[in-house]
């Protein structure tokens, strides 16, 4: 092929690959024509001229002792020494022999192979290279156009160069998508496959999608000033964040909630009004599951294994459960404990209520049937 390293050099540039990558994938594809035309159990190399930008490809066989059987078994691959000296006296055991190929006799045929397998490379090229670039991005939000939404309601987003899929299940109950819309959302995984060949798996149900968007809306997050220790979600419904300041002179809570709530709204506007509580995280676990279960007010918390033994007055009860049991779920998922209720009476009752204790309450009570 004429001026090979031209055609090299224009698709490099063309498709954002280097040279070299362009280069082994061309010598790649002219290889893997040269075995479907002349045979699979042959052995070929393609190399490169930089002076006369051409490309060579040349049959490969080793040179084998005498009495080797493989040179008899296939001799495509094998020759004895004997047969290779008269070719070049001053070969030895273990070097091979190259026979020059010209694919170009084999005309229109050879031109198809060629070109599919240049094609094949070059795309697998360029996958790798999104692959790599958007492999460190997972985790982070992305931006995309909705392209379409299909008849099992995943909806399918222009994102740059490539294709993001939103499946159904990734989207916030009740939320739909028109094509034209823009949407965010957290990057889950880089996908390959044969079905639908490369894409970006998204999700907008993810704890890791609210740290993100508060990231963006609270600059004191981005700075690093305040961190996201702890998030639990149920998504469009409700979530609770735990957050730190690593300054004294900055109250977390208050800067993630904003002046008049404008910072939190906005990231609640994000993710179709899902209500956020915003508390302080402490390394002190009675602490951090008294302040999960917030707004509650709890008298005491006993750690006992994976399991949070709370006592808080009966009043305080159903804003510790919430509606439908959805506060000490979120709580129960925020602090990694089994929190276990437990009635204590309060200073209004008499000596025998204040020293009575109720029913204990688990999770498990709360969502039987």
């Amino acid at each position: 092929m004429e001026k090979i390293m031209d055609i090299i050099d224009s698709i490099a540039h063309e498709k954002g690959l280097s040279v070299e990558q362009v280069s082994e994938a061309i010598k790649k594809a002219f290889e893997n024509t040269a075995k479907r035309l002349l045979g699979e159990e042959k052995e070929f190399e393609a190399e490169l001229n930089k002076e006369t930008k051409k490309i060579e490809v040349f049959q490969k066989i080793q040179v084998v002792e005498d009495d080797d059987e493989r040179a008899k078994e296939n001799p495509d691959r094998y020759i004895t020494l004997s047969e290779a000296k008269e070719y070049d006296p001053d070969i030895e055991v273990g070097d091979e022999l190259k026979f020059p190929i010209d694919l170009e006799k084999y005309g229109r045929t050879a031109a198809m192979r060629l070109h599919q397998e240049i094609e094949y490379h070059i795309q697998r090229l360029i996958e790798q290279q999104l692959y790599e670039k958007y492999q460190k991005k997972i985790g982070t939000i992305v931006h995309g156009t909705v392209t379409r939404v299909d008849a099992d309601e995943n909806t399918y987003l222009d994102i740059d160069e490539v294709r993001g899929i939103l499946p159904r299940k990734y989207r916030i109950k009740g939320e739909s998508f028109k094509v034209g819309d823009v949407v965010k959302a957290i990057l889950k995984r880089v996908v390959i496959d044969k079905i639908h060949g490369f894409y970006l798996e998204l999700s907008r149900t993810t704890p890791k999608f609210l740290e993100e968007l508060l990231k963006l809306e609270v600059p004191e997050i981005k700075d690093g000033l305040i961190t996201v220790e702890k998030v639990a979600r149920i998504p469009g419904e409700r979530a609770k964040v735990a957050v730190a300041s690593h300054s004294p002179k900055i109250d977390p809570v208050g800067a993630c909630v904003g002046v008049k709530g404008v910072r939190i709204n906005a990231v609640s506007k994000e993710l179709k009004g899902e209500s956020i509580d915003c508390i302080e995280y402490s390394p002190i676990p009675e602490i951090f599951v008294a302040r999960a279960l917030s707004p509650a007010i709890i008298t005491s918390v006993k750690i006992e294994g994976d399991k949070a033994i709370v006592t808080l007055p009966p009043d305080q009860k159903s804003k510790a459960i919430g509606k439908n049991g959805i506060n000490i779920r979120l709580a129960s998922m925020l602090t990694g404990y089994e929190i276990e209720l437990v009635e204590k009476g309060e200073a209004i009752g008499t000596e025998e209520e204040k020293k009575e204790e109720g029913p204990k309450i688990t999770l498990e009570d709360l969502f039987k049937d």
